[in-house]
């Protein structure tokens, strides 16, 4: 696949500062026997490949600006242009040495994602994407399922935590889903979760309370590789609400009635 300039940098930035967590994910299995275990380390891993990242992406395109995970947001005096960027998404699997986490870079223009990387150095899996370029891995050309019906598929999702609220409002949720479907997984990594869903390995995905960095990288590939995302009531305010609903044509629309069904009354 022929790649811009653009797309060039946020695949080398990526690369780049997967090889740090790489050398960081190989220390991860001794840490866990400390009896400090391994939170400060893997943090310090989160903040060296953003600043891996951010380096890289400043010095090809000084003038734009950059909103990450782990620092404040830089304002670009270009005004049109911000890179969004999620150095370690999965961080709770990167700690616990689950080999399912990524770097994910994506590139707005005037308010559009325009381009996306998600890159995952455990298993050396990278899922590239361009406005109106189609959506790859690994320079393979990948497209959403194609199945129709919500009772033949396997949909991904976020499990709210320790920590997040709307714990009873998920398990309504996944009481619906789950009388409607073959299989329901949680892996931990949204932007993975939106790369499986845009080459086919999961026909769908729901979740709520997530941040840009979570999921801009993750929309365009999946609409680039003819799926379909929106927030939870079907609109397009997913960075606003922090909620995600993808699949392709049909099972998003399935998938919107089931997850957004009244509460059972007993």
């Amino acid at each position: 696949m022929a790649r811009s300039a653009l797309l060039n940098v946020m695949v080398q930035s990526a690369l780049k500062a997967g090889k740090s967590l790489s050398r960081d994910f190989g220390e991860v299995q001794n840490l866990q026997v400390s009896v400090k275990g391994p939170g400060d380390f893997v943090s310090q891993a989160d903040f060296r490949a953003e600043k891996i990242v951010r380096e890289e992406l400043l010095k090809a395109r000084p003038t734009y600006g950059f909103l990450g995970e782990e620092g404040e947001e830089i304002k670009g005096t270009d005004g049109a242009h911000r890179w969004i960027v999620d150095p370690l998404d999965g961080t709770t699997n990167f700690l616990h040495g689950i080999p399912q986490f990524a770097v994910s870079i994506a590139l707005e223009r005037n308010g559009e994602i325009v381009a996306g990387v998600i890159f995952n150095p455990a298993t050396d899996e990278l899922y590239t994407t361009e406005k109106g370029g189609g959506a790859f891995l690994n320079d393979r050309r990948i497209r959403v399922g194609a199945r129709k019906v919500l009772s033949d598929c396997v949909v991904g999702c976020g499990v709210p935590h320790l920590g997040r609220g709307q714990h009873g409002k998920f398990l309504i949720e996944l009481r619906h889903v789950m009388g409607e479907v073959s299989g329901v997984r949680r892996m931990g990594a949204a932007a993975l979760d939106l790369a499986y869903v845009a080459a086919g390995r999961l026909d769908g995905f729901w979740e709520a309370q997530l941040n840009a960095w979570d999921i801009a990288a993750g929309i365009l590939l999946i609409k680039e590789a003819g799926g379909f995302v929106s927030d939870m009531k079907g609109g397009q305010e997913m960075f606003e609400n922090g909620t995600v609903l993808a699949g392709n044509e049909y099972i998003r629309k399935a998938l919107e009635e089931v997850v957004n069904r009244p509460v059972p009354q007993a």
